[in-house]
């Protein structure tokens, strides 16, 4: 007697039959990469799920013959695929290599990598983490773009590649289909962006629970760079940031977060950009648009009242900066990442 196959329910059929494709990411290992930046695709993108546990992306790392490279940690790295990898991906990323210094000096690619950077489909996005940058500068990629790497070679980058709007105070540049990351782990926070980009908030900030990392880190790069420590005994911003967290919605004047850091407001602007790399007003907008993007995605709320609890005052403010910062309105972001919210002409 022949085994009876258990049941295949009606909704498990229509979870197979929605799963989408995931999203192809080809990762270009080139010679002298470092570990902890070749991993960090793999390991974020890998953690990308959708609602249902559906992966979000295929990520697979090549190299430009299909060969294996030597790391820059004393062993080898074994591709899975080469360069035919890269004509069929939907992002190629770009970590750094420590192995090719002429790029440092402007230099050319080796004839192999431009070959295998030729091989990318038009249209396909591009990512470098850290000092990929180089690679993607070497190959006329980034002329005429604003670009970030890390911050300690950023004057070497800018005369190497004087064509690149270099800004070294940034985690990340996102220029739509060009994105760059500044130093090391400076590319977990690209890749969340990215998945944010893709997927919206819930996406990114389930993957990054995954990862056990925030998923959005204050500032950028500027608070890295080295400077005088300061004594133990110097006040911080941290609990007036902490505080104006749980009190986006309300008007909060730069004048009374000094007052709550118990500082003079011009020490106050001065410390909270040394610690953040922003000015309160730049952090403020930044945390808010956060907030009314979350709100945006997992709420029905209207768009006037939405923006009042994001801080905004108005819808029309919202709106205004919605579209400088993303350049969509709310009410189209809405009907891209919640898509259970009915049809509005609001926004």
């Amino acid at each position: 007697m022949s085994e009876t196959q258990p049941a295949t329910t009606s909704d498990e059929r229509n979870r197979r039959q929605e799963a989408p494709r995931p999203h192809r990411v080809a990762v270009l290992a080139l010679p002298g990469v470092p570990p902890f930046e070749l991993g960090i695709p793999s390991r974020v993108f890998g953690s990308a799920q959708d609602a249902h546990g559906h992966p979000l992306y295929d990520v697979i790392v090549c190299t430009a013959d299909g060969s294996p490279v030597p790391s820059d940690a004393g062993f080898t790295v074994q591709p899975a695929a080469g360069p035919e990898a890269l004509a069929t991906a939907d992002t190629v990323i770009l970590p750094p290599t420590h192995a090719m210094p002429e790029l440092g000096r402007g230099g050319p690619l080796p004839a192999e990598v431009t070959a295998a950077i030729a091989g990318i489909r038009p249209g396909t996005r591009l990512v470098s983490i850290c000092t990929g940058s180089y690679v993607l500068a070497a190959a006329g990629l980034l002329d005429g773009r604003p670009a970030t790497t890390h911050w300690n070679l950023a004057p070497e980058f800018r005369s190497a590649y004087p064509n690149v709007k270099v800004d070294e105070d940034v985690l990340f540049v996102d220029d739509g289909d060009v994105l760059t990351s500044a130093g090391v782990a400076a590319g977990v926070d690209l890749c969340l962006h990215i998945i944010r980009r893709d997927h919206g908030a819930a996406a990114a900030n389930r993957a990054a629970r995954m990862c056990v990392v925030p998923p959005w880190r204050d500032g950028g790069q500027a608070q890295y760079i080295d400077r005088p420590v300061p004594e133990p005994t110097v006040a911080t911003t941290t609990a007036t940031r902490a505080w104006a967290l749980e009190h986006l919605g309300e008007p909060l004047a730069l004048t009374q977060l000094a007052e709550h850091a118990r500082m003079s407001l011009r020490t106050f602007t001065r410390r909270f950009r040394d610690e953040t790399g922003m000015t309160p007003v730049q952090w403020l907008t930044a945390q808010r648009l956060e907030l009314a993007k979350q709100l945006l995605e997992t709420t029905d709320l209207p768009i006037d009242l939405l923006a009042h609890r994001a801080g905004f005052g108005s819808a029309n403010s919202l709106r205004a900066h919605m579209r400088t910062a993303f350049g969509i309105p709310p009410a189209a972001y809405r009907r891209t990442f919640n898509p259970n919210h009915p049809a509005t002409t609001h926004g």
